[in-house]
């Protein structure tokens, strides 16, 4: 065959043929994800038709999209002026990240493989900088995948970016700096402190998200990303309330007494919420607001939005009512780390609650101590 083939006229036939073959595969997945979606009931509703849809193949439908995206990024690659990728998604519209059986073979893929561990179990594979029993995935739900859960597919495109809480432009690994020493106590850890920049936990965990994020445009909020907001309500909120929530619908997997369930083998069930083991006073969680948005779409745990948001916002007072490990950030008093870092928060730092004033922090030394 001729080394100048690809200047013939078959030549430019067959690149045309496959140009029209990805943009027929992309087109064809569209439809099918509108014809399996409540899109496509709701447009037969308007011109009075009735559809019995079958069963949805959501795995499917996930799939190809993804390998519709797959076809069209490689077909846009060599070809600028062909239609850009779409964004894939799954049956019920969201981003579909990829599965588990897409992580490739090679360095790369066993950098996944490490970070999602990481992900999964913080205290058993990145213990030296784990101070506390909680891990990523606690408030990442199923492995970082969960819609309305901050999925890591919806945090990694937006990074760099600028942040209020430390008043600078962050990147990823300045974010999971922040979760270590907020949501995993590092303080408390046998490091002393969380993983320095360009440790190889932020490196597998970075290469981890990435990986999980293939397919989404970078710099824009995704549906589905975060925590969806709660408006509040008349009421307010009220932990005493909120303890009758909680004994109704979380002391069975998170305990009593707060402390969730660890078993035989040192692995945490579910995680502890308050006390030396939880999240410290500076994490996020430890804000009444962000802990309801968790609650409301995520808890009790696959009963996300079966509570009312009266119930998720006094369960979220009741569970941030108790002490759990120092703000590190405190140098000073407590009213002075107050007035500095939870001036403006819907929190109990440095307030009077049940008597006394909360905020002073607990450790695993002065619980063992009591």
């Amino acid at each position: 065959m001729s080394a100048n083939f690809k200047n013939t006229g078959f030549g430019s036939a067959l690149r045309r043929f496959g140009m029209a073959g990805a943009i027929g595969l992309v087109l064809f997945v569209i439809g099918v994800t509108l014809f399996y979606s409540d899109s496509f009931q709701r447009l037969a509703a308007a011109v009075g038709t009735d559809v019995d849809l079958p069963d949805a193949p959501g795995a499917e439908v996930a799939q190809a999209n993804r390998a519709a995206m797959h076809a069209a990024s490689a077909a846009w690659a060599k070809d600028v002026q062909v239609a850009a990728p779409h964004i894939p998604v799954g049956i019920d519209g969201f981003f579909a990240p990829p599965t588990d059986d897409e992580i490739p073979d090679g360095p790369f893929g066993e950098a996944v493989l490490r970070g999602r561990d990481i992900f999964n179990n913080t205290p058993k594979f990145a213990a030296q900088y784990s101070g506390n029993s909680q891990s990523c995935v606690n408030c990442h739900l199923d492995a970082g995948r969960k819609v309305f859960s901050a999925p890591l597919w919806g945090a990694y495109p937006k990074y760099p970016m600028y942040r209020g809480k430390n008043k600078k432009v962050n990147t990823f690994q300045d974010r999971m700096h922040g979760c270590f020493t907020y949501s995993m106590n590092a303080p408390a850890s046998p490091a002393g402190g969380p993983p320095p920049l360009g440790d190889q936990v932020y490196l597998d965990l970075e290469a981890y998200a990435f990986w999980l994020a293939d397919g989404t445009p970078a710099g824009q909020t995704l549906p589905g990303a975060g925590y969806p907001k709660v408006a509040k309500t008349e009421l307010g909120y009220d932990y005493e309330r909120g303890a009758k929530v909680y004994a109704a619908n979380c002391a069975l997997c998170h305990s009593a007494d707060g402390q969730g369930h660890i078993e035989a083998a040192g692995n945490v069930r579910f995680p502890p919420l308050w006390g030396p083991e939880a999240y410290n006073w500076g994490a996020g969680m430890a804000r009444i607001d962000t802990a309801t948005s968790f609650i409301k779409y995520n808890m009790p745990l696959s009963q996300g939005q079966t509570l009312t948001d009266q119930e998720a916002w006094d369960v979220a007072s009741y569970i941030n009512s108790f002490e759990r490990p120092a703000d590190p950030r405190q140098v000073g008093t407590l009213e002075d780390a107050r007035q500095t870092f939870h001036k403006d928060e819907q929190s109990y730092y440095g307030k009077e609650v049940r008597g006394k004033i909360i905020g002073h922090g607990v450790s695993r030394t002065t619980v063992a101590a009591e």
